[in-house]
């Protein structure tokens, strides 16, 4: 048991090589957003939207988009004064 134990320890140069790979998967989701379309992304929003109705999801933001307005209305007021 007690070998175990040490192999499932992490070296530091496992944990730099483990994100090495994860920044270089980051970098390519960040090219992969710079090259989509508005339209492709509307489309992939459209059809997460519809996935979530498909499985019951309901969100209510009522309260919390009240609360946000109130404070962009009171930021908007301050800054017009």
């Amino acid at each position: 048991m007690r070998n175990s134990n040490i192999r499932n320890r992490i070296t530091k140069s496992d944990a730099r090589a483990f994100r090495r790979r994860w920044e270089i998967v980051n970098n390519v989701e960040k090219k992969m957003l710079r090259i989509t379309s508005a339209e492709e992304k509307l489309g992939q929003l459209t059809m997460l939207m519809s996935l979530a109705k498909e499985l019951g999801w309901k969100m209510s933001f009522g309260v919390e988009v009240s609360k946000v307005r109130e404070r962009w209305n009171k930021l908007r007021r301050a800054y017009h004064a």
